[in-house]
């Protein structure tokens, strides 16, 4: 066990005396936290630019107005209709309102007869964000504002009913998304060290020694998860504190599901280079596995946005159901898939890597 121990000590000093691999595996991670943070960690309102043609100033007119800016989200600009259209071409509106010239009695009139007032809405159709946010919530302003002129009553109460604890910052989704790449890059690139060993016939000489060369691949595995748990302290307090990301889960159940990570990327890695002759080739291996899971698993953005043609490849992914996994357990975010089928796949995965690795792995 002595032994065991000094390959660890070996092994760790190895590491720190490698700058760039001090740099992927903890810096990197950190720089990650760093730039999602400062751009996503905002969380503020949207505010869309609304224009109002109006040449009346009518009660109509006054009674949207007055309905429009009453929306948070809303800022809203009157002018003429050539000003405002000019606007809305360039990007400068999200939609503009142009209001007819009705007159009081005309309204009541139209009000009492039940007769129909057209509202012209102009919006950029190639703008998907106004036809499928912006217009509906225009309707609904404007039903507003009809029923209060029509005095109708109104027959329906929408009671909303939220179920989760705390709005969710688009950073508090993508910390444990940056700890799950995190960790697959430490599991994957960490088994580039036993290829070059193998290259140089370090690993070979071992067999001429006492010193069991299993021995030495465990003491690097040990190192590698040692290394995991020390990514997630800093990536966690970084967020925490720089960003303001509340951890709901328990820390034990964290540092769990940041083993089974670990101990499953490491043994795709073993797995991946067992195929490899030499360093380089290793690292094409692990790029081709690495791109894809990066940018399809969903941990920088949600999978149901996702083509439903890459579904299937992206349900086989490891990495779909750890960064899953963390996001529920951190940060109490909606799942993508239940608890148990996180745990099942990612337990699957561990087990079946490191039985092709052992099969599969040289020495020489």
């Amino acid at each position: 066990m002595r032994t065991f121990w000094q390959l660890v000590m070996a092994n760790a000093k190895d590491i720190v005396r490698d700058k760039m691999s001090l740099f992927w595996f903890l810096a990197f991670p950190v720089l990650f936290i760093f730039l999602f943070g400062m751009i996503f960690s905002g969380g503020g309102t949207p505010s869309y630019d609304v224009g109002i043609v109006s040449n009346s100033g009518g009660p109509l007119s006054q009674a949207i107005t007055a309905g429009l800016k009453a929306v948070p989200a809303f800022k809203v600009h009157t002018g003429t209709e050539e000003d405002e259209l000019g606007a809305l071409k360039k990007g400068n509106r999200s939609v503009v309102i142009k209001i007819p010239d009705v007159p009081a009695t005309a309204l009541a009139g139209a009000a009492t007869s039940g007769e129909d007032v057209d509202i012209l809405v102009y919006y950029d159709k190639t703008q998907q964000l106004a036809s499928h946010i912006l217009l509906p919530v225009v309707r609904q302003v404007l039903d507003e504002i009809e029923r209060g002129i029509t005095s109708a009553p109104r027959l329906f109460n929408v009671v909303t009913e939220p179920v989760q604890h705390a709005r969710l910052k688009d950073i508090d989704y993508l910390l444990p998304g940056i700890l799950a790449m995190a960790i697959m890059q430490l599991g994957l690139f960490g088994s580039l060290r036993a290829v070059s060993l193998r290259e140089q016939k370090i690993l070979k000489s071992l067999g001429a020694t006492p010193l069991p060369r299993g021995l030495l691949l465990a003491a690097e595995v040990l190192v590698r998860i040692i290394m995991a748990l020390v990514q997630t302290c800093a990536i966690i307090v970084i967020g925490h504190f720089a960003f303001d990301v509340n951890i709901v889960g328990n820390w034990l159940a964290v540092f769990g599901i940041v083993l089974l990570g670990a101990v499953t990327f490491v043994s795709m890695g073993y797995m991946l280079v067992s195929f490899a002759r030499t360093e380089e080739s290793g690292q094409g291996i692990i790029q081709v596995v690495q791109f894809p899971m990066m940018f399809l698993s969903g941990i920088f953005f949600p999978i149901d946005i996702m083509p439903s043609f890459l579904k299937p490849v992206i349900n086989a992914m490891p990495l779909t159901y750890l960064g899953d996994l963390l996001r529920q357990v951190m940060v109490g975010a909606p799942p993508a898939f239940s608890v148990s089928t996180d745990l099942l796949v990612l337990g699957s995965w561990a087990v079946a890597t490191l039985i092709l690795a052992v099969k599969f792995w040289r020495w020489e």
